[in-house]
């Protein structure tokens, strides 16, 4: 565990306020469930909660069939990391989604693009593999966005049509139900 230095007082109603700093460190926004854990030595652990995260296991066999079904590298992410990659794509397993993937799903767009359009969208800053074509589709739950499903492609000639669309309309909606039970 690395200490940062900063130290709180407990209010007189038991909360604590999170520096602002950490907070942005590690995505916390305002209204974001926090999952708090102890140990036996007494420390508390304050950890941001990813409600699709508790599907991890699931989430990896729904992209394993999303990639076998499409024959595109398919992607699941919670609002902050991808959670499951299949077909392919392996360098994106447990990396951060790009701002600019956050912010598509902050505003509950779908994507449906190829390389050099206007509306293409950098999902990892830290992976670096070359994508010709890519569908996106935030998963809802409850109202509240919750990650997306991702088909991505390599080859210029696959491009993505309706099938794609409609597939990962139904991969997000299906995801976005079984979290609501």
């Amino acid at each position: 565990m690395k200490a940062t230095g900063i130290v709180r007082r407990i209010d007189d109603l038991g909360r604590i306020v999170i520096p602002k700093e950490i907070r942005r460190t590690l995505h916390i926004r305002e209204s974001d469930p926090v999952e708090i854990f102890t140990d036996r030595e007494g420390q508390v652990i304050l950890k941001k909660y990813s409600p699709i995260g508790e599907m991890t296991t699931f989430a990896k066999q729904y992209a394993e069939s999303l990639a076998k079904v499409s024959g595109h590298v398919a992607l699941i992410a919670d609002r902050d990391q991808f959670i499951a990659v299949a077909g392919g794509g392996k360098a994106f397993a447990g990396k951060e989604v790009s701002t600019q993937l956050e912010e598509k799903m902050d505003q509950r767009e779908s994507v449906f693009a190829s390389k050099g359009d206007r509306n293409y969208v950098v999902v990892s800053d830290e992976v670096q593999e070359e994508f010709q074509h890519q569908a996106i589709v935030p998963i809802i739950c409850e109202g509240d966005v919750i990650g997306a499903v991702l088909l991505l492609e390599t080859e210029q000639k696959n491009r993505m049509g309706e099938v794609e669309q409609k597939l990962l309309q139904s991969a997000a909606t299906f995801l976005g139900r079984q979290m609501e039970q």
